[in-house]
């Protein structure tokens, strides 16, 4: 039993001679396979166990800035482990294949994850921004766009709320997939998004107390989605 040792952005080839009977676990940090046609594989957390054989993954690479190591079991007495350093260090190009389950499993279980916390925050902001909706309506908020003069109805905002949180969920459960700070990436998305979505009613041409509770009633639904989401794709990538 040999373990390696990856650091932040470090990559070594896979010589699937010397992998072919070897199993891994990975003890610490992430480890992402690379694809034989170069494009980003799965990331491996810890505990997560994999072994490669024939042809379809060509690296291993370690996507975040902490160390990550691997514990290799070998169990063909004839293979040493300087074989298996020296290849890995030379980044022979030779392909491997991932064990099935574990990984994808583990990611299958991750979006089921994000998508069923992602539709009952979907179904939270929804309810939220229209209940602020009727609120500012009783206050006396017109809702009315003076361009044609058309009154905004309370549906109207659950269901342009619902839209625009399910495209949240859509652009987290993307970031899960191929990013490897998917939180990061998401807040950094969205929080701008969520920016841009605020000039439409200052463009609208509606009343002062109208432009500001669409401002404010922009803001729900963000206030929402945004922690809850990010909270989860931070939880599902530890």
């Amino acid at each position: 039993m040999r373990t390696l040792t990856l650091r932040g952005g470090a990559r070594v080839a896979v010589a699937a001679a010397e992998w072919r009977d070897a199993f891994a676990v990975v003890t610490r940090g992430r480890v992402q396979l690379e694809l034989r046609d170069g494009r980003a594989g799965p990331v491996l957390g810890r505990d997560a166990g994999f072994w490669l054989r024939g042809t379809g993954v060509r690296a291993l690479r370690n996507p975040g800035r902490r160390t990550a190591t691997v514990r290799i079991l070998t169990p063909r007495a004839n293979t040493s482990h300087s074989s298996i350093e020296d290849n890995m260090n030379n980044m022979h190009d030779t392909g491997a294949v991932p064990g099935p389950a574990p990984s994808q499993t583990s990611h299958s279980h991750r979006l089921r994850g994000l998508a069923a916390t992602g539709f009952l925050a979907t179904l939270a902001a929804m309810a939220a921004t229209t209940l602020a909706a009727a609120l500012a309506q009783a206050a006396g908020v017109d809702f009315e766009i003076s361009d044609g003069g058309e009154t905004i109805p309370l549906s109207g905002f659950a269901v342009v709320t619902g839209f625009f949180s399910v495209v949240g969920v859509v652009i987290a459960a993307a970031l899960l997939r191929w990013s490897a700070r998917p939180a990061t990436r998401f807040v950094w998305t969205a929080v701008p998004l969520t920016a841009i979505s605020l000039i439409p009613p200052l463009l609208s041409g509606a009343n002062t107390a109208t432009t500001a509770a669409l401002l404010g009633l922009h803001l729900v639904p963000a206030t929402v989605m945004i922690p809850t989401l990010a909270r989860t794709l931070q939880t599902r990538t530890v």
